[in-house]
C-alpha cells in the first residue's frame, strides 16, 4: 500500500471527551504534540475543539506555530471530516511528559487551556484503523485514569468515553505515533 499524506508526532497529549451527558458525539478536543512531522516541514502543533455553555463549538482549528505545517492537516490528513476545512490558528504549544502525568499548555487568541492527564497506564502498540477517521493510526499510547482541563482558568468537568473517535482510548499519552493515508 502507497503512503501518500502522513503525519508523524513526539509527546502527543490527546483528549477526546464530551462536556455533558446525552449529545451524541464529543465535543470536547484537544489533540497536541510537542512536535509534529509532516512532508511541508516540522513544528509543534495539534487540533482543538471546545464549545460554548449550549454545547455548540466556540473555538474549532488546527494550532501550530507554523503556519505552513497548520494548514497541511485539513486538506491532507482529515480530508472528509468536520475538520476538513477548519482554520490554522497559530499558538504556543508547551508539553510536559514524565512517566505518571503527560499536560500540554496551548495559548491561542482568547484562550488559554491547560490539558493534565495522570495515572497513566502501561504504553502499547497499537495498530488500528479508526472506524470513524479516514487514516491509520500506527502508535504507542498509555491511557490516562485521570484528566483534568483547564480553559482561562476555570476547570471544565467533562465525561471521558470509555472510546474515542480513533477507535481507542479517549484520553492518552501518545510518545510516538504516526496517521497515514
Amino acid at each position: 500500500m502507497s503512503v501518500t499524506k502522513w503525519m508523524s508526532w513526539e509527546g502527543g497529549v490527546d483528549l477526546v471527551a464530551l462536556s455533558k451527558e446525552n449529545i451524541p458525539m464529543p465535543n470536547v478536543i484537544v489533540h497536541f504534540a510537542r512536535m509534529v512531522h509532516t512532508p511541508v516541514g516540522s513544528a509543534p502543533s495539534g487540533m482543538i475543539l471546545l464549545p460554548d455553555e449550549t454545547g455548540a463549538p466556540k473555538v474549532m482549528g488546527f494550532v501550530s506555530t507554523d503556519k505552513t505545517v497548520g494548514d497541511y492537516f485539513g486538506a491532507n490528513i482529515f480530508a472528509g471530516t468536520p475538520f476538513e476545512n477548519a482554520p490554522t490558528l497559530i499558538g504556543d504549544i508547551q508539553v510536559e511528559t514524565d512517566k505518571a502525568t503527560a499536560s500540554v499548555s496551548v495559548r491561542i487568541d482568547g484562550y488559554e487551556v491547560r490539558l493534565e492527564l495522570s495515572e497513566l497506564g502501561e504504553i502499547n502498540r497499537v495498530s488500528r484503523q479508526s472506524p470513524n477517521l479516514p487514516f491509520h493510526d500506527a502508535s504507542l499510547e498509555a491511557s490516562a485514569g485521570k484528566v483534568r482541563l483547564v480553559v482561562n482558568g476555570e476547570e471544565l468537568a467533562v465525561i471521558v468515553p470509555p472510546v474515542g473517535i480513533s477507535g481507542g482510548p479517549a484520553a492518552v499519552f501518545s510518545p510516538a505515533g504516526i496517521y497515514s493515508r
